[in-house]
């Protein structure tokens, strides 16, 4: 270690070159891998704030909610401990007043009774009381700049509602969610108030579910269960995002190791000769190649650093709208592998460095 270090003091400007291109590699990848990871939130935080066990739809959705539509007779049948009716329903709103394309806003409306227990907690307002009154995800104020008691209008329709309460952490397939009475969402969705056995919702959400998801539905053949993973990975474009933004990654850690790896090689080699001199001096082999891994240790140590700084930095400046999220799991992860694969790739020096011959080297 101690040699690696004095070395890098020694030639600041080459070993500066390799620290600058580990820093724009790690930091691609930090930033990378928060948007990757806030974008996936961004598609399922609605989903995650059920802490439910299981999602029951209309077999013939094929997992799609928005294809899912039940009567009341057929939810009353799904046997679990703990059940939640939810109607969904995709649309645009608009603040009342406002025209034009920029006033438009893609949402999702989220039927839910009340008193069950996938009603979100109300962070800034209240909870909504009638048919006409919504609680709306946090982003929309954040993004919009729509505030408590502004009235809003579904696009095409003359409904309009008001917000009196938001939560966080409520986004569905990207879109801020707007929370309402089941028979709003029977508006929204079908242009009519009626939430009696005659109406449709889109799901059951189940806690505390039967150890077999069969048992759930036994008595309709025309419903099925999954489980909240499952049905996650059925959101659409969710599992075919997270697969490429993987992909993607995975690869830049790779190169970023390959690039280290090339750079410590072609320095291992213009150190030929005097890594002869210090073997013909009767220092071993093992020594210097012990060196060689430690430098490579050290300046990728700095660069994922530096990296890492200028990641976290840059989240802080990032506007509202901008799905990123700092995860510290991956965060971790990603800094070990960008660090072990680094030293990994050295270890081909090392092989150089034990062929060397001290007198043709010195020769």
């Amino acid at each position: 270690m101690f040699l690696a270090w004095k070395e890098i003091k020694h030639s600041k400007t080459r070993f500066a070159l390799i620290i600058g291109v580990m820093v724009l590699v790690s930091y691609l990848v930090y930033f990378l891998t928060g948007l990757a990871y806030g974008l996936a939130q961004d598609n399922r935080t609605s989903v995650d704030k059920w802490e439910a066990d299981a999602i029951v739809l209309t077999d013939e959705s094929n997992t799609n909610i928005n294809m899912s539509m039940m009567t009341f007779e057929q939810a009353g049948k799904v046997r679990a401990d703990e059940t939640a009716l939810l109607g969904l329903a995709p649309s645009v709103i608009r603040k009342a007043g406002e025209t034009g394309e920029a006033a438009k806003i893609n949402v999702t409306f989220f039927g839910v009774d009340a008193d069950e227990f996938i009603m979100p907690e109300v962070i800034d307002g209240r909870a909504f009381e009638n048919n006409d009154e919504v609680v709306a995800d946090i982003s929309l104020k954040e993004e919009t700049g729509i505030e408590l008691e502004d009235t809003i209008q579904l696009a095409g329709s003359d409904k309009e509602v008001e917000v009196v309460g938001f939560t966080e952490n409520a986004k569905f397939s990207v879109a801020p969610v707007l929370y309402t009475t089941i028979a709003a969402y029977q508006e929204v969705r079908f242009e009519a108030t009626d939430d009696s056995a005659n109406g449709r919702i889109s799901a059951v959400v189940v806690r505390d579910a039967a150890e077999s998801f069969d048992e759930v539905v036994a008595d309709s053949e025309k419903l099925a269960a999954y489980s909240i993973g499952d049905y996650i990975l059925k959101i659409p474009g969710y599992n075919a995002q997270v697969l490429t933004f993987g992909l993607m990654i995975g690869f830049l850690i790779v190169i970023a190791a390959v690039v280290i790896g090339i750079f410590i090689y072609v320095l291992t080699l213009q150190k030929t000769s005097m890594f002869g001199v210090m073997k013909a001096q009767g220092i071993s082999s093992g020594y210097i190649a012990k060196s060689v891994v430690a430098q490579t240790f050290l300046l990728s140590t700095i660069g994922v650093g530096i990296g890492l700084i200028l990641t976290l930095i840059t989240s802080l400046v990032l506007p509202t709208a901008v799905p990123y999220t700092t995860n510290g799991l991956f965060i971790a992860g990603i800094t070990a592998l960008l660090i072990i694969i680094a030293v990994l790739g050295a270890l081909f020096s090392v092989r150089t460095v034990v062929k060397i011959d001290p007198l043709k080297a010195i020769g």
